[in-house]
């Protein structure tokens, strides 16, 4: 605008006429596209930097400042705050183009960080301020040096609250208040999208906040929290401890077995479409007399029948639903076995800390070992905690009366949460809606898919990037168009396509309609 001040100092200088009309011209000029050179707001907004002036109940804003384009991350507005006591959160405001919705991102483990730079889809919230989405997430009300530190929760009830279901709600409602006050107008749609300790969140989302959001995806869900970082994780760890404390089955057998579920029970592009019906018994790997190589102890094999099948009481009960699913070994390394060559055995890690400080009413502390558990007495000590942590209320008539669409996807081959649960609690919904839930409720099981599809572990199923459930939800939601399909897309390490494959609604399942490349996902229908 130093033109138009420019204007009045030849005006007051008594410049010639020819110069002042062309410094009025280009003030004119300047002065009507001056709405089109400013951020895209509605009448009313703010600018960014008085946004942190906000009074927002029960909120601490700390700072709001606009951020320049960078990379593929276009210029926006950062705003950095926290609800009381402790749930930070960051949120991020599109300058230009906005495309008038608000997305949220989950967040792993037991959080812990504001990771708002994560790549990829999983628990990442740019996936959505690419496509020019407001964008917000939160460390779930707490900080920790890992997603497997536990501490935060000894003693400390109201952390405990906030990570199971506090932390999604109250962000998405400062989120929707600061989308109101930078653009002048609130969001036509808002989308939540988390996987793993992310998933639940989604899911308590559409169990116990219904109005929060229109379109939710719940990834490879925690739903039955207690007694899978409990009950099941103890049983892993204690099937695979010998007596003398050493673990048993170590990584360099893995090998061995991922082969020979694979040749036993595995299409030609590596997948199992239904680990199920895998008939591969462990004890075919047993050592015969002589044999002390590319075999299996008696011991190791004893410690596969127990993680294929999932923990029991001594009156041989299950505990929690099924096992690890067959077709989930090349996973392994980083859960169970160790990966090379910073270590691995995320869930020995899970399990320790959780049973410390999160599983009980009263936390027993850090003497307390995994070891510990007793598969008899201890399962109903959960139940306190349960009734905070686990979102399994098959009651979602409020979010479908509200006209929102749930799209949870979870991969065949994940170790750590393991998918039985997710199709018990599928099924428990159709049961509590009497029928077919299919019109707000839709449910895709991916062959050979790692835990979220993390990108970290090399095996037969997609990562995250493989597929894109957002751009489906979008369509639900906004044109009432249903996912009859997710088409997954498996590459190599250098980007080439290897197979395209449709994943389906359940309990449809991909089929190969017998004619042209059975690598091309077009060759297939659900049936």
């Amino acid at each position: 605008m130093g033109i138009i001040a420019s204007a009045f100092r030849l005006a007051n200088n008594g410049a010639n006429m020819r110069q002042l009309k062309l410094y009025r011209l280009a003030a004119v000029v300047i002065l009507a596209l001056a709405p089109l050179m400013r951020p895209v707001f509605a009448d009313g907004g703010q600018a960014c930097e008085a946004l942190a002036s906000l009074k927002i109940n029960n909120v601490n804003l700390l700072s709001s400042s606009t951020v320049p384009a960078a990379t593929d991350l276009p210029a926006h507005c950062r705003v950095l705050g926290y609800v009381r006591p402790a749930i930070n959160f960051e949120i991020r405001l599109p300058a230009q183009n906005w495309n008038g919705k608000f997305y949220m991102a989950g967040c792993g483990g037991f959080c812990g960080t504001l990771d708002t730079d994560r790549p990829g889809f999983t628990n990442a919230m740019n996936f959505g301020l690419r496509r020019n989405y407001a964008v917000a997430t939160m460390d779930s009300g707490h900080w920790g040096t890992s997603v497997v530190d536990g501490r935060w929760a000894y003693n400390n009830r109201l952390a405990e609250i906030d990570w199971a279901s506090r932390a999604v709600t109250e962000t998405a409602k400062v989120t929707k208040e600061m989308i109101r006050a930078y653009y002048g107008q609130p969001q036509k749609k808002s989308y939540f999208a988390g996987c793993s300790t992310g998933g639940r969140m989604a899911a308590m989302e559409a169990q116990r906040f219904p109005d929060d959001f229109d379109g939710i995806i719940s990834g490879a869900p925690a739903l039955y929290q207690s007694g899978l970082a409990a009950t099941f994780f103890a049983w892993l760890v204690q099937a695979n401890t010998g007596p003398d404390g050493k673990e048993i089955l170590t990584k360099s057998k893995v090998p061995l077995i991922r082969d020979a579920v694979i040749k036993q029970c595995a299409r030609t592009n590596g997948l199992i479409p239904d680990p199920a019906t895998c008939d591969f018994k462990p004890a075919s790997l047993t050592c015969k007399p002589g044999e002390n190589a590319d075999c299996l102890t008696e011991a190791e094999v004893k410690v596969l029948d127990k993680w294929y099948a999932g923990p029991k009481n001594t009156k041989g009960e299950q505990l929690y639903p099924g096992g690890l699913p067959m077709g989930s070994e090349s996973y392994w390394p980083l859960w169970l076995t160790g990966l090379e060559p910073a270590g691995g055995k995320l869930i020995y890690a899970f399990a320790q800390d959780y049973l410390r400080y999160m599983a009980f009413q009263d936390d027993p502390g850090e003497r307390y070992q995994v070891t510990d558990f007793d598969f008899d007495k201890d399962p109903p000590r959960l139940a306190f905690m349960a009734g905070i942590y686990n979102a399994m209320n098959p009651d979602l008539s409020k979010f479908k009366a509200r006209g929102g669409k749930l799209l949870m996807y979870h991969g065949l081959g994940d170790p750590i949460v393991t998918p039985q649960n997710t199709l018990d609690y599928y099924a428990a919904v159709q049961k509590a809606a009497g029928g077919d839930v299919l019109d707000y409720f839709r449910l895709f099981m991916i062959p050979g898919m790692d835990h979220c599809g993390l990108p970290a572990q090399q095996g037969p199923g997609i990562t995250d990037a493989g597929f894109d459930p957002l751009t489906a939800l979008e369509k639900w939601v906004e044109e009432g168009v249903a996912p009859d399909s997710l088409m997954t897309t498996k590459t190599d390490k250098d980007g080439k396509i290897l197979w395209t494959q449709p994943a389906c609604p359940h309990p449809q399942r991909a089929s190969y309609k017998g004619a042209g490349d059975v690598n091309d996902g077009g060759n297939y229908s659900c049936e």
